[in-house]
């Protein structure tokens, strides 16, 4: 048996991307080449590693342990071109981070902009997801660092605290849940989603969070518009289209927070924490684990703040 380090990366990029094709394309080679390499990896043990089907392919029993071996040897050398990386010119390290809509629209923009200014030689490949298809992603190393917040069961990867993350209702002032309402009173969950909605596009980790929030109760969220940016979201309810549920910081900092009243929710899963989470610190490669502490010095300003 015997695989080679374009093998192994190819086996990365086709379950990563859930496409022979798409994964051949990523590694730069052609179908056909790695069609045949996958078949030589799967011959070589003498058992099927993916599942092919017409919405893909995805790895079997097999396929999953040759994932997370590959995965520890790729990191492995990254780990080692980042150590050699003063003495070879032109070596770029790559991070896969992996964060809910908060830290991706709220938190992380400053401090990754100055990370990235500072390590010119260092690409992010940053993706928004649920922090419960990101804490399978990382115990399967399909990702480096995470971002999630502490309602998912994080236990096997280590976590430290990146900020606290309130999410809070937001009404235009003559919205009737509104009124009446006494000064820090708390409206349940349940109580918004008799109204409509304004939501953001896309496939949104929040608003997908908030959908499962409401199946819970056993309601569907009614949206009258779905608009790109927190900033469009707030301007849509100060105009009196909808209310929406968003990060506490992006309703204070939106350009029209003067036309916004906030109410608390009284539900406890609206009261998170962000957690920054990897399967282990020590065998990150140098540039990643930098990543890392820049992103837990976010927490502790944060907190003197």
């Amino acid at each position: 048996m015997r695989f080679d380090l374009t093998d192994l990366k190819l086996f990365l990029r086709v379950v990563e991307s859930g496409s022979i094709t798409a994964g051949a394309a990523q590694a730069h080679l052609a179908l056909a080449s790695a069609s045949a390499r996958v078949r030589g990896m799967e011959d070589a043990l003498g058992v099927p590693l993916l599942q092919r089907s017409r919405r893909g392919v995805e790895p079997t029993d097999a396929g999953r342990t040759l994932l997370h071996h590959a995965r520890l040897i790729t990191q492995q050398m990254e780990k080692m071109r980042a150590d050699l990386g003063e003495y070879a010119t032109g070596l770029k390290g790559h991070v896969r981070l992996l964060c809910n809509t908060s830290a991706l629209t709220e938190f992380l923009p400053d401090v990754l902009a100055a990370f990235m200014a500072g390590h010119p030689q260092v690409n992010v490949d940053l993706e928004e997801r649920l922090s419960s298809d990101i804490v399978q992603a990382m115990r399967d190393d399909l990702a480096d660092i995470g971002i999630v917040t502490d309602s998912v069961d994080s236990s096997g990867l280590e976590t430290r605290l990146f900020c606290e993350d309130r999410l809070v209702l937001a009404l235009h002032p003559g919205h009737p849940l509104g009124k009446g309402l006494r000064r820090n009173a708390a409206l349940p969950f349940a109580a918004a989603v008799e109204h409509d909605f304004i939501g953001l596009a896309g496939d949104s980790a929040l608003q997908m969070y908030l959908g499962e929030q409401a199946t819970k109760l056993g309601r569907r969220l009614r949206y009258r518009v779905r608009v790109r940016s927190f900033d469009a979201v707030c301007r849509m309810v100060a105009s009196g289209a909808g209310l929406a549920v968003l990060p506490e910081s992006a309703v204070v900092r939106s350009r029209d927070a003067a036309n916004l009243k906030v109410v608390r929710l009284a539900d406890a899963w609206t009261r998170r924490r962000l957690l920054l989470c990897t399967r282990s610190y020590a065998d990150l490669p140098g540039y990643a684990r930098e990543l890392v502490d820049a992103l837990a010095a976010h927490a502790t300003i944060s907190a003197s703040q």
